[in-house]
């Protein structure tokens, strides 16, 4: 099943990742001086996923696919991992976009 999971880091500030059914991470967001603003991230994912337009197609400087997505403000909430394939990371955007409204949280970072 799809999911959230906060982790903490080991300079204490906090983390979220967006790991599908097979446990690859699929986006992970910047650091979090606070859990709550972490959750907050994550509300804002579960919100912004749905619009496509926030969605940023990208290639890394090995023109590898990645993508990164974007809140209503131009911030970036999270990075994907990198792709194989354009196709592979399509396939993960549109997960993304129906998986997230529903995800559960979990808490790693006790």
């Amino acid at each position: 099943m799809e999911k959230f999971v906060i982790s903490k880091k080991a300079t204490g500030e906090f983390q979220f990742d967006f790991i599908d059914k097979k446990g690859n991470i699929l986006l992970r967001s910047g650091s979090y001086t606070r859990k709550t603003m972490c959750i907050n991230g994550i509300e804002s994912v579960k919100r912004n996923s749905q619009d496509n337009s926030k969605f940023n197609r990208k290639r890394s400087p090995n023109d590898e696919p990645y993508f990164n997505l974007k809140s209503f403000n131009g911030k970036i909430l999270g990075i994907s991992q990198i792709f194989e394939d354009k196709s592979s990371r399509d396939n993960s955007i549109e997960s993304l976009k129906s998986k997230a409204l529903d995800a559960p949280i979990e808490d790693q970072s006790k």
